[in-house]
Parts: C-alpha cells; structure tokens; sequence
C-alpha cells in the first residue's frame, strides 16, 4: 500500500521557516526563487534565517511564486506579522449567493452529464441530477452530509463495486490526492487518504455489464462503470475559478463527467428524460 510522507508544517515562529519548508517542497534553490521574484539570494537567505523581515509585498511575491495555496498565504502572513490578505467566507454566506446561483446552473446545464463542485476535502458542495443517479442503491448512510466524493467513489459498500476498472480508476483518484496533499499540507485530506486507501478493493461487478459491441480507443482514462446492467463510460474533467480572492472560491474545483463512448453518449441523452 502506497503512503505519504508526513511533511507537517515546521512549529518554529516565524515566516522564514515557512518559507523554506515550501522552497524546499517545491525544489527550488534559493537563487531561482531570487530570480523569480526580482530579489537576491542574499535577501532570500536573510529571509528564511529570520535576519530580515520581509515587506507584506514580499511575503505574497514569495507565496506566487512557489505556488502556496491562497489559505497557507494567509498563514505566511500572519507569520510575518501582518494581517491576512484573502478573506474565508462561508459558501452560504449572502455574499456569495451569485456564487451559488452560478454554480447550480453551470452544473445544471452539463445535464444529463453528471456534474458536481468539490471542495479542498473533496466534500460535495452541488451536484446535478446525473451525479445522484449514479448513486442510486448507495446505502443512505453513506449519504449523509456531508457526502465527500472520494469517499463514495471507493467504498466497497459505494461506487467501488460497480466500477469495472476499479484497481485503474482507484490508482488515479489516489494519485491525485497524493499531488494534493503535497501542494496544501492539509491534515484532513491526509487522513482522508489514509482512510480510503486502506479500503479493501471489493470484485467490480464486471459480468454484470454488457461488452461494448466494438473497441472504443478512449482519449483519456475512462472511468467504466455499470449502471442497471449497462456499460458506461466517463471521462472527467475539472475546472476552477480563476484568479479567486476568497479562500472559499480558491478551493472548489468542478467536476464533470463527459461521455467516453457513443454509446454513454446516447444512453445519457434518454437518461433523465
């Protein structure tokens, strides 16, 4: 069984230890990292060493330029002594209700392809018709908010039965959150991964599903799964906002699942109607 490292955030005060946790993650030197953001290896040093406080400009120069998530920038920050830049606001906060509303009907309009938004836990925050009817027969206690969808996807009582090409799809899913651990150090996605890496890999219910009449030379990898005795074919695709400000809005990713096949491609056409 694959595990991940630990690579807690370093307890020492400061934001030069900070800083040189996520240089060191991102396998840069400090001269690259002077260059990128128009500084010196000398200033970059003094930096890390704690001989010099850099300016608030600095610290999010930094933070760009090895790629820091919005959230960890906020606590670079206020490491360095300055008030966070990037506000938290709940997703149902009023002042997102044009979020939201967008939201419902971006995913409304992939219908009958399933499509669902995801937080940084992977937490299902929208979801439109196609997605809950893949899950239909998913025991209720798995339904319960808040549904995270890795969760569902590989629990052997979830999705994971039914997914033909399990061992494939479960290796990418896991792979993905291991990129995503290293670039946010979040200790609930670890705890995740331990969890539903250790599920056991129940038998897909392969012989269930009919072959498909001819060979499909899929563009990506399929996420093959049977569905009421059909073989169906997805794809996934995901997107997020650009440029956010908000760490709400940094953290959701939408996912959509595109037909693989002709045949999931006309089957969806007939599906919700």
């Amino acid at each position: 069984m694959t595990t991940v490292p630990s690579r807690a955030v370093p307890t020492v005060e400061g934001v030069g230890p900070l800083l040189r946790a996520w240089r060191e993650q991102r396998r840069v030197s400090q001269l690259e990292l002077a260059l990128r953001a128009d500084s010196s290896a000398r200033h970059i040093s003094f930096i890390e060493t704690g001989r010099s406080r850099p300016s608030e400009e600095m610290v999010l120069r930094l933070a760009e330029q090895l790629e820091v998530p919005m959230r960890e920038r906020n606590a670079l920050l206020l490491a360095a002594g300055y008030a966070p830049r990037f506000p938290h606001t709940p997703l149902d906060d009023p002042s997102l209700d044009a979020l939201r509303d967008g939201i419902q009907r971006l995913i409304g309009g992939f219908e009958p392809y399933p499509a669902l938004v995801v937080d940084a836990r992977y937490d299902v925050v929208a979801a439109n018709r196609g997605v809950m009817a893949l899950f239909d027969g998913v025991p209720e206690e798995l339904l319960e908010p808040p549904l995270n969808a890795v969760r569902l996807t590989l629990h052997p009582r979830g999705l994971a039965p039914r997914i033909l090409n399990l061992r494939e799809w479960r290796g990418h899913l896991l792979e993905q959150m291991r990129r995503h651990i290293a670039l946010h150090r979040s200790e609930p996605l670890r705890a995740l991964y331990e969890e539903v890496s250790a599920y056991p890999v129940p038998e897909s219910g392969e012989r269930l599903a009919e072959e498909p009449e001819e060979p499909v030379a899929y563009f990506a990898l399929p996420m093959v799964i049977e569905h009421e005795g059909r073989r169906l074919s997805f794809v996934s695709s995901i997107s997020t906002f650009n440029t956010p400000m908000d760490v709400t809005v940094a953290e959701l990713a939408v996912e959509t699942l595109l037909p693989a096949d002709p045949a999931t491609a006309k089957y969806l056409q007939s599906w919700l109607s």
